[in-house]
């Protein structure tokens, strides 16, 4: 069993769960880049998250925060 929190969640995923729970406003308020402030969508948002890899670590970091340890 892996330790990683996000082992087997794709990040369509990780996106959907955080706009579900926040919205793309405050998404955008949390972690403040383009895809999630300028005409938010979920493809568009994924398209740039899979080549950001600083953008990505910060959406994953928050789904960590706010989701997975929410579980808890």
């Amino acid at each position: 069993m892996s330790n990683d929190p996000l082992h087997g969640i794709p990040l369509q995923r990780i996106v959907k769960e955080l706009e579900d729970k926040f919205g793309w406003e405050h998404l955008g308020y949390l972690i403040p880049i383009n895809c999630f402030t300028k005409n938010p969508s979920l493809n568009s948002s994924l398209k740039f998250l899979r080549k950001t890899e600083w953008a990505r670590k910060k959406v994953e970091a928050l789904y960590i925060e706010r989701i997975v340890n929410a579980q808890k």
